[in-house]
């Protein structure tokens, strides 16, 4: 079993994104800092004048003189508290404003920046663990700027204003709860640093049970057709054992952390008080003062102890943040080259020179590959599994960078080119067409974004797929389900052959595109794709090769090599690869 590597911290990119994201928005960012200063003074003016209240209870009689006094003093602290409650509304709309808005540049920058990455990374993650790193990294940052705005900072201002007043009345007391406060913050923030790599393993842990669980229900039917239900229970309570120890190991230490904040606060409190007695005998502290000292350490106190819940919450918010980072930190597999511009179509020429290409295992996949392609030139690839006829395909389309060689289209170099605009020049129907869960308008217009319905209903009719369309209760805006899967294989295909067919790209790449047919559409398909292929450059990756014995060049695959070329009849009357495939396929099989 191959040791899990942990993963990497990126704290400064974390802060610099989120920062880079909060200083857009600064009318919303200077009146937040205002309510929380401002709530802070509330908070520490209101004790004051309560001291100067029970100092009137406790040494004047109560004659009107006083009285007038009392209430006068409650008028004050009404209006404190109210100017308290002003700003705590004033910072919590503020503060959703700003969130709501942040979180929403996030999720837009996450998600464009994800979607860049390559065909290989995608090939490589689970598709439901990155949809939870990025719903996670905009929920973090509401967690994070809580945290930093309701708690850290606000803590801040409150306690350094709580000793600076009470080292004023007495320089002892005020000097020993600042101790005291910076030595429970310094704990905190160490346990905190010990603490985070259980948080970390918690969030992996978490990130595996949605991968495991999105894996499993995204098979379901694999799961139930080779009656694997309790393999991936059992595979399932793997993972959800693993995130249980590290769910555990991460409360026990957080427990552990609360009982020394406990036991501190009560040592603090009983040592206070004692002083404050001693001082009190002396004439050195008034009753008012106890209840300024109690209410500022109590305040204190609840404010630093929120620290260590909103610790827990920030590490955890960071850990959620950290994985979504380390894919934004991640550069992208395949990038447009510095001035790369759009690539222009006009023949259609397909050139593959020299050709080198290797996946990581080593092995080579293409090996010293050489294929022209004519302009408007119909070319089927053939070969076994293997042979590296998907990968001429998926190069052609720029998934991959190759090591050595060019791929030109129309003489221009595809490596120099933006990747949009050689895609743009080519339309690709996929052995397994994968469709979006939207309406069947939405799902072929994706062909060409801008085409009128009549154009979309156009294509259709010409992949034959309007037939079934129009059977369907809702038609054109019927949902299709999660990759398509309402529809019959056969009829996910002529819905992905009406997709090139409106984007009607100068370049045509069919992957075994009537393979899900059945014999009467795949007739009625190919007569279809006939009439479509004109003037087109196409390329045709076949395995049944009567589907293509019309192409005007099949080129023969082995090893990455090219083998033969040339016409069906030609191919068959030279003998040799190709003519053992077509033998096997028309039933004599030779030895």
């Amino acid at each position: 079993m191959h040791e899990k590597k942990p993963i990497p911290s990126h704290t400064r990119s974390i802060f610099r994104r989120y920062w880079r994201a909060v200083r857009r928005y600064p009318w919303l960012l200077a009146p937040l800092l205002l309510g929380t200063i401002g709530l802070q003074a509330a908070d520490l003016i209101a004790p004051l004048y309560l001291r100067r209240f029970f100092n009137l209870l406790a040494t004047q009689k109560s004659d009107a003189s006083t009285v007038g006094q009392l209430f006068g003093i409650l008028v004050i602290i009404a209006l404190v508290w109210f100017v308290s409650w002003v700003c705590r509304r004033a910072q919590n709309l503020t503060n959703f404003r700003m969130e709501a808005r942040v979180m929403t540049d996030l999720t837009s920058t996450a998600f464009e920046y994800l979607i860049g990455h390559s065909y290989d990374f995608f090939i490589s993650h689970f598709a439901g663990s990155l949809t939870h790193r990025v719903n996670r990294f905009s929920r973090a940052f509401e967690t994070m700027l809580d945290a930093v705005i309701l708690q850290f900072f606000p803590t801040l201002l409150y306690v350094i204003g709580a000793v600076i007043i009470l080292f004023l009345r007495n320089h002892t007391i005020g000097i020993a709860l600042g101790i005291w406060a910076a030595l429970l913050t310094a704990f905190q923030i160490f346990a905190a640093r010990l603490r985070q790599p259980l948080r970390v393993a918690r969030a992996e842990a978490d990130s595996a049970v949605t991968g495991a669980l999105a894996d499993s229900i995204s098979n379901h039917m694999t799961t139930v057709l080779f009656s694997g239900v309790s393999h991936e229970h059992g595979l399932l309570k793997e993972v959800v054992e693993r995130w249980r120890k590290a769910t555990l190991r991460s409360w026990n230490a957080d427990e552990l952390i609360w009982g020394i904040l406990g036991f501190s606060m009560i040592a603090i409190n009983a040592g206070l008080l004692y002083g404050a007695v001693e001082f009190w005998q002396r004439g050195l502290l008034t009753v008012g003062d106890f209840i300024l000292m109690q209410a500022y350490l109590f305040g204190t106190f609840d404010r630093l102890i929120s620290i260590n819940r909103e610790l827990r919450r920030f590490h955890d918010a960071f850990a959620d943040a950290n994985e979504m980072v380390d894919m934004l930190d991640m550069p992208h597999g395949i990038r447009d080259r510095a001035g790369a511009a759009p690539l222009t179509v006009r023949t259609g020429e397909i050139v593959f020179k020299d050709i080198n290409f290797y996946f990581r295992s080593g092995r080579p996949v293409l090996e010293r590959f050489n294929l022209t392609i004519r302009p408007s030139e119909k070319v089927a690839l053939v070969g076994p599994s293997g042979a590296g006829k998907s990968t001429v395909v998926k190069l052609l389309l720029r998934l991959y960078d190759i090591p050595k060689g060019t791929i030109e289209i129309d003489g221009g170099d595809i490596a120099y080119a933006t990747q949009e605009s050689v895609r743009n020049a080519v339309a690709f129907v996929p052995q397994e067409p994968i469709l979006f869960h939207r309406s069947l308008m939405e799902n072929i217009r994706y062909g060409r974004r801008d085409a009128s319905d009549d154009e979309v209903v156009a294509a259709a009719k010409q992949a034959h797929c309007h037939e079934f369309i129009a059977d369907l209760p809702e038609r054109y805006e019927t949902y299709v389900g999660e990759r398509g899967v309402k529809l019959s294989g056969g009829e996910r295909q002529r819905v992905a052959i009406a997709r090139a067919i409106l984007k009607n790209a100068p370049i045509l790449v069919l992957d075994e595109a009537t393979s899900s047919l059945d014999s009467e559409s795949e007739a009625l398909i190919q007569d279809a794709l006939t009439t479509f292929m004109a003037g087109k450059t196409v390329i045709v990756i076949a395995h049944r090769l009567s589907t293509i014995m019309k192409m005007d060049r099949i080129v023969v695959l082995e090893n990455g090599q090219i083998v033969s070329e040339g016409t069906h009849r030609e191919l068959i009357e030279c003998g040799g690869l190709y003519q053992k495939l077509w033998s096997i396929q028309a039933g004599s099989f030779i030895e």
